[in-house]
């Protein structure tokens, strides 16, 4: 699967965040639910336009810009 043919960027929908294409979510959104515990199917049930696809495209963006950015942690 390729993330990019699932998440746009678009200066005028959502200030220009990453969204998943033909929505308004945002993939922060998608993330910060998965990442609170909800399901991949809590996920799914609370914004009915997604889909499993747009979910996993959303994890891969994510590990995509995990591997390209470093953030530093307080030790």
């Amino acid at each position: 699967m390729n993330w990019r043919d699932y998440i746009v960027v678009d200066p005028g929908v959502c200030h220009g965040k990453a969204c998943i294409k033909g929505t308004r979510i945002p993939v922060s959104v998608i993330l910060d639910n998965l990442a609170a515990g909800l399901s991949l199917d809590e996920v799914l049930r609370s914004y009915p336009s997604l889909d499993r696809e747009a979910v996993q495209a959303a994890l891969l963006y994510a590990a995509e810009l995990a591997r390209e950015r470093v953030v530093a942690i307080p030790v």
